[in-house]
């Protein structure tokens, strides 16, 4: 079944806040859609985090070598394509964007096998998985009333990060931490993102074990991003110290650069982000390598209703895997395909079981975003 074309779209007008020193407009491009067409009419999607210009750049490098493959191989292809650019950069825009088209890959094989992606990636070990909801940190006054609303839609387990956590005072970051153990109460999960890799992080190790030592007080799940992307001796260090287990790896693209992570005992739990990591196939290789290495894998999620149903398979199929990221408020995972999620009485989310991915984008609530939607339907 060859493929014959691959096709993107961005999505704009309602990009979520991320919480970073220079925060990204909501008419800004962060989330691509991309569709990869065959000669049978059957269509794959997939999606990519990273700005739409840098994607349909990418697909000028990308298409020769994709264009004529056959679409029932996506673990081949993605490797052909990582080995046929390494010059070009190993890890930046086009694994981001090849990310798009590996998904797109797996929802056609599944799609044409009709199987769910994840029985594909080895076999579903769950049926549901727990969503937590990820939340922007606030004020320490407005922190309760924040969560609150998200535990009436459901959430059974919540990520607060960023905002002014770690860029304030240690005074600060423990009112916000408090706030937000006292709204969700002592029952659910609760777990801390600093945010190191935003730009010009000011902190290091010696904040980082105090903060984890505090949050050790407030029985939070995880401490994520404590410290600098690039700061691998410091996380081991801290991993070796804290009372908390540790969390990171959202920055982190290719198979090859979690390796050291993994093997040195730098993470309790490693988030590769599907979007951006090479897609199912790389995401697939670092969650089977952290398994070996005794590291808890838990997918990075701050995507789209495509990258959410990347993830709800990617979880399924590992054993020890029982989170999924959930990005609230944001229409691109909400408002954008033909039936919304929902979650049970106990927080969870189902893996869907119809073939492939198992969503279906709708063109017309799509149109709110991309504009003209004909690419990803039309080759």
């Amino acid at each position: 079944m060859k493929i014959i074309a691959v096709n993107a779209v961005g999505l704009v007008g309602k990009t979520p806040k991320g919480g970073w020193s220079t925060e990204i407009a909501p008419q800004d491009s962060v989330h691509t859609l991309v569709a990869v067409h065959t000669e049978a009419g059957v269509t794959g999607f997939g999606s990519v985090f990273t700005n739409h210009e840098l994607v349909q750049a990418a697909f000028r490098v990308l298409r020769p070598l994709i264009v004529g493959q056959n679409a029932l191989e996506p673990e081949r292809i993605t490797e052909h394509v990582a080995q046929h650019t390494f010059w070009m950069g190993r890890g930046g825009t086009l694994t981001h964007t090849q990310s798009g088209i590996d998904i797109a890959l797996w929802d056609i094989l599944g799609k044409v096998t009709g199987q769910p992606v994840g029985r594909l990636l080895g076999g579903c070990y769950h049926k549901r998985v727990k969503a937590y909801a990820s939340l922007l940190m606030d004020e320490p006054s407005r922190m309760v009333d924040v969560i609150n609303e998200h535990r009436e839609h459901g959430f059974r387990a919540f990520k607060i990060g960023w905002g002014p956590f770690g860029r304030v005072n240690d005074k600060v970051d423990e009112q916000i931490v408090k706030a937000a153990r006292r709204a969700v109460g002592e029952d659910v999960d609760l777990m801390v993102d600093a945010g190191a890799s935003d730009a010009f992080w000011p902190h290091g190790y010696k904040w980082a074990i105090r903060t984890a030592d505090m949050l050790s007080n407030y029985n939070v799940a995880w401490f994520e991003e404590p410290l600098n992307p690039d700061s691998i001796d410091d996380y081991i260090q801290l991993r070796n110290q804290s009372r908390i287990a540790i969390a990171g790896g959202e920055v982190l693209t290719r198979r090859q650069s979690f390796t050291p992570w993994l093997t040195r005992g730098a993470l309790d739990i490693v988030q590769p982000d599907v979007t951006k990591v090479g897609g199912l196939s790389e995401q697939r290789r670092i969650a089977r390598l952290a398994e070996d290495c005794g590291v808890r894998y838990v997918g990075h999620g701050w995507n789209t209703a495509l990258g959410l149903a990347a993830d709800l398979h990617m979880a399924a199929s590992c054993a020890r895997s029982t989170f999924v990221e959930y990005l609230v408020g944001s229409p691109y995972i909400d408002d954008i395909t033909r039936h919304r999620w929902c979650l049970d009485d106990d927080g969870m989310l189902a893996i869907p079981e119809s073939a492939g991915l198992g969503v279906a984008l709708d063109p017309d609530r799509l149109a709110q975003y991309v504009g003209d939607p004909r690419p990803l339907f039309e080759p």
